[in-house]
């Protein structure tokens, strides 16, 4: 559905992006991480036609972004960081101004605003002005019209980004409910809310791609041994008399809690799986456990370990299956030439209309309070 090869995005002598090569499927919620100054936005903007390619190419649904716009455009919904919104428009005048630029049919616009709104939950204020509304119906909003038309691909850059914690978890919602029909691109800083909604992650860190799997093979792979935790009524020599036979068991730490509690740490051996043997054992020695649960790896481990060190782990990229990422001969990778430039500098790119609401939108923006 969307092929990126080869993508190089240079300023200056500053690296960007350097030499991206991944696949986006349909039918998936895609999580996009990295730190800022990675390159997730330049990306991003790139894949969608606002800014040009140093080298590289990007396809959709086998049309190039950037000699096929049009054609290419038909396929992606885009929602930038900061929404495309023009002010001093009520949320349905909006709407169908969007719906004119996407070039929808007159007989197909009405209908399709109604659904649209029905979708995002806006239909309650269509009619408001949009600088009246809150950041969080202003969000819906700017989702809305990337939306509109039902396009096969729906990009969001950090959709969640200011929102309270209910508003956060509507969007999360809405994003589910968008993934039944649509292929989702989602990049957010907020790794528990990655963990929650995407099905696939692709890290990026200094320009490169150093991770791209699903968010349990990414733990599992840079994981080391677990740790079973226990809490149960009993002396700490009665838990390792009672683990004492349990297979899989590398060591055993205990200390003592309130009220006689004594907590565990049990690490397992490497591919081992102890809980249900752990928990047979203390019920053959009729002594209940309070706790048993499994402390691994986290996706925000992941995410400190790849985009923190030069070098990719060996062990974890041949897990991966992606070759290009194996460092040869112990050369770091993912290293990118340092520079002073932004993530997105504003460099202009050719415009299209929707650039122009964008930037009309963002001034309006600074004059506007919420309500």
């Amino acid at each position: 559905m969307i092929e990126v090869r080869n993508l190089v995005k240079k300023y200056g002598d500053h690296l960007a992006v350097d030499h991206l090569d991944f696949k986006i499927e349909a039918g998936r919620i895609y999580g996009f991480l990295g730190p800022n100054g990675a390159g997730k936005s330049t990306t991003m903007n790139i894949m969608t036609g606002y800014l040009g390619a140093t080298e590289g190419e990007v396809l959709i649904d086998g049309h190039d972004i950037l000699r096929e716009p049009e054609e290419a455009k038909r396929h992606i919904g885009y929602l930038p960081e900061q929404p495309p919104l023009y002010m001093d428009m009520t949320v349905r005048e909006y709407l169908e101004f969007a719906a004119e630029l996407k070039g929808l049919r007159k007989k197909q616009r009405s209908g399709e605003i109604e659904e649209v709104e029905k979708l995002v939950k806006i239909k309650d204020v269509e009619h408001r002005l949009i600088k009246n509304l809150s950041k969080g119906y202003r969000q819906r909003v700017g989702l809305a019209q990337a939306v509109l038309g039902f396009p096969e691909i729906i990009i969001l850059d950090e959709p969640s980004v200011g929102l309270d914690p209910k508003q956060i978890i509507e969007i999360r919602e809405l994003i589910r409910k968008l993934a039944k029909n649509h292929t989702v691109i989602l990049s957010s800083h907020i790794l528990a809310e990655v963990r929650e909604v995407c099905d696939y992650i692709m890290i990026i860190s200094k320009g490169k791609l150093v991770a791209s799997d699903t968010p349990e093979n990414l733990e599992r792979m840079l994981g080391q041994n677990n740790i079973v935790e226990i809490e149960t009524k009993t002396s700490p020599a009665e838990v390792r008399r009672i683990l004492k036979n349990v297979p899989g068991i590398e060591m055993i730490e205990t200390q003592p809690e309130e009220n006689g509690i004594i907590k565990g740490s049990i690490r397992e051996k490497k591919g081992e799986d102890i809980r249900e043997s752990v928990f047979r054992a203390f019920a053959s020695a009729g002594i209940p456990l309070l706790t048993l649960k499994v402390s691994g790896t986290s996706l925000e481990d992941v995410f400190m370990e790849l985009t923190q060190r030069d070098a990719l782990p060996s062990a974890f990229a041949k897990n991966t299956g992606w070759k290009e990422l194996i460092p040869e001969e112990d050369e770091a990778v993912g290293t990118a030439e340092d520079g002073h430039a932004p993530d997105d500098p504003a460099e202009k790119a050719e415009k299209t209309d929707t650039e122009d609401i964008a930037e009309t939108g963002e001034e309006a923006d600074r004059d506007a309070g919420d309500i």
